[in-house]
């Protein structure tokens, strides 16, 4: 999404010093508008809000949650400064100020840079006005890409300890169009969040009503891909958060465990270290440390195919490696003494150091009992409900208590999961641990037996082999000139997309995502339907009114709509409703709706890459060309190319 500036300047024309009259309209559409569109920012003027309502409600939040304020000193104008006061007195970064010709400055900002622009006859001087917007345009760009730790304001420059607000803490009490669309988006967000869709997570993210709920955004669709593994996907939306804001905690954070998953330690420990040196008395970063070498040390000497007796031979030699983990886990512990993730950690790896042969403190492992004991109690009286804490003390029990009281408290463990797969599955990798390195193998056996269980019952996660994805060609109209998918040609494009199934060994175990058209999707998900996968349509609109737009127009609309009709009757899973699920479409500042076609693209590519890049396979019957309007098969076409390069193209000019 593009950052977002708001002018504060004067309206129309006003007098300068001089007298003269200054259009001020012309400077805005001619020097500043220009020249901030050109830096890659989305633009907005007081007097371009069209929308019934407070205007200094409206003002005050543009001032406030806006990326950048540009403001036009040239006039001693008592709107402006107010608008400027207002953004300095509760931003502390995001101002570029503009001036065209003044005799002297005013004493208040008189050592701040301005940007100078010429006049002439009253409005940008055509001479010089390419080099004054090339000149803004680079002012804005070095603006954004400056450190989020530098301070622009006057007001924070002078009072070092002055912190700004959250961007929650800016959102007026007063209702007004940007809270309602921001509850909207978060409303959905949260759905999303629930129902563990990164597809719609990512989408969202992607239509944040402001810059600064973006980093948010990208940050949980980070989190729900790394739930799923999608390491490599994850980093990308941590990255991009980073992208806003270089210094955010915790992107730098999910940053390391994305690089320490993806076996990339030596990147991992260089960004936790410099977290440790920002943040010396954050548990949370010490753990974070200790994770990571955690993760490294596992991979060191733990390899498919070895036997426990194995395993625990090589994790001999590792006994520095396991040091490294060890440490980190016990500062977090000693800095948060109710950190009890970080206290069991560093329990768990002193006993194996033990079991491995190495030297360990008894006084250090009894202070660490008593510690995790104390933690997670304490954390459980919190929240009964809490699993971690549940999790924490029944791996405590499995450590150092009798066989009978670990079958007890993995009990009470799986039943405070409350059939979340996914945290069973974190538990359950615990174990496999223990039981690999043959670490205490009755109390490991009967806690595994008792999370495995649970697990059974509970709903996995649909793990598709690969993820089919198709755009292609609707069956043409009635008199189409010049024809471009004949409905005689239907026979040889439904064997050719067979034929392209079949060189992807498409069967059960597979997923199929597409709309629903006439023509290439219909015939993409009954040849799907035939081999075996699951189908999941996503459509753009409204099934009645989907069903008029991309069905019905076919020359043979009626034959295809009892197609599409057939084809839903058997689904496993309904069709999926895009404005349903995702809401209406975004509107940018001028009420400019986007492209349903091109979103429903992005949700179908983005539904695929959750499932992993490497997955995804992407099949089109395209002629090459561009379509009857945005968001067809070459859209799609060029955003999956864009990810990944699994493409099959079955090229009609050639087919027909």
């Amino acid at each position: 999404m593009k950052a977002h500036a708001f002018v504060a300047m004067p309206f129309g024309s006003k007098p300068g010093h001089d007298g003269q009259l200054i259009d001020f309209n012309r400077v805005y559409a001619e020097y500043i508008r220009p020249a901030l569109e050109a830096a890659g920012m989305e633009v907005f003027r007081a007097d371009e809000e069209e929308r019934p309502g407070d205007i200094r409600a409206d003002m005050f939040q543009e001032l406030l949650l806006a990326d950048l304020v540009v403001a036009d000193l040239t006039l001693d104008n008592p709107n402006v400064w107010y608008e400027l006061g207002v953004r300095h007195a509760l931003r502390a970064r995001g101002v570029v100020l503009v001036q065209g010709p003044r005799p002297s400055q005013p004493f208040d900002i008189y050592t701040d840079r301005k940007l100078r622009y010429t006049l002439k006859d009253g409005a940008p001087d055509p001479a010089t006005l390419a080099a004054d917007c090339a000149a803004l345009t680079a002012m804005v760009r070095a603006s954004m890409a400056s450190s989020t730790r530098r301070k622009v304001s006057p007001v924070f420059q002078l009072i070092p300890n002055l912190e700004q607000p959250q961007w929650r803490q800016l959102l007026l009490e007063q209702r007004n169009e940007f809270s309602d669309a921001h509850a909207s988006w978060d409303r959905r967000m949260e759905i999303a969040r629930q129902k563990n869709r990164p597809g719609d997570i990512l989408v969202l993210a992607d239509e944040t009503p402001i810059r600064a709920l973006h980093r948010e955004a990208k940050r949980t669709a980070g989190n729900a891909l790394l739930k799923l593994k999608q390491y490599q996907l994850a980093l990308e939306q941590f990255d991009l958060a980073l992208a806003i804001d270089a210094d955010d905690k915790a992107s730098r954070e999910k940053k390391a465990v994305c690089l320490g998953r993806l076996g990339r330690f030596e990147e991992a420990r260089e960004w936790v270290r410099q977290l440790t040196r920002d943040y010396p008395r954050d548990a949370e970063c010490w753990a974070l440390l200790g994770r990571v070498e955690k993760e490294s040390w596992l991979a060191r000497w733990r390899q498919p195919g070895l036997t426990p007796a194995q395993m625990q031979a090589a994790a001999r030699h590792e006994n520095a490696a396991l040091g490294e983990a060890i440490e980190p886990y016990y500062q977090a512990f000693i800095a948060d003494p109710a950190h009890h993730y970080s206290g069991i950690n560093a329990l768990t790896l002193q006993l194996l150091r033990r079991h491995c042969g190495g030297e360990t403190s008894q006084t250090v492992i009894d202070n660490l009992i008593g510690g995790v004991l104390w933690s997670s109690l304490t954390a459980q009286e919190r929240d009964r409900k809490d699993y971690w804490a549940r999790a924490s003390y029944a791996e405590l029990c499995l450590l150092v208590n009798p066989l009978a009281s670990v079958g007890k408290e993995y009990a009470n463990m799986v039943a405070a999961a409350n059939r979340d797969w996914f945290a069973l599955d974190s538990s359950r990798q615990t174990l496999y641990l223990l039981r690999d390195i043959d670490f205490r193998p009755a109390e490991t056996a009967a806690a595994l037996a008792i999370v495995e269980r649970e697990i059974e019952r509970s709903s996995p996660p649909f793990e598709p082999r690969q993820v089919l994805l198709f755009s292609g060609h609707m069956i043409d109209a009635a008199g189409r000139e010049p024809p471009r998918f004949p409905a005689d040609r239907e026979a040889l494009a439904a064997a050719r997309i067979a034929e392209a199934l079949d060189q992807l060994g498409a069967g059960a175990g597979d997923l199929a995502l597409s709309q629903a058209a006439s023509g290439g999707d219909l015939l993409f998900l009954e040849a799907c339907q035939a081999r075996g996968v699951r189908l999941q349509p996503m459509l753009p609109f409204e099934e009645p009114e989907f069903i008029e737009r991309s069905v019905l127009p076919a020359s043979n609309g009626e034959h295809w709509r009892q197609r599409y009709f057939t084809l839903t009757a058997m689904l496993a899973d309904e069709p999926r409703i895009m404005p349903a699920e995702l809401g209406s479409l975004p509107t940018d500042v001028r009420g400019e709706a986007a492209n349903a076609y091109e979103r429903c693209n992005l949700w179908l590519l983005y539904t695929a890459l959750a499932w992993g890049i490497d997955k995804v396979r992407f099949i089109c019957l395209w002629n090459g060309g561009g379509g009857d309007g945005r968001g067809g098969t070459a859209h799609m076409y060029h955003e999956v190319k864009r990810r990944t390069g699994r493409v099959s193209w079955l090229d009609t000019r050639k087919l027909w």
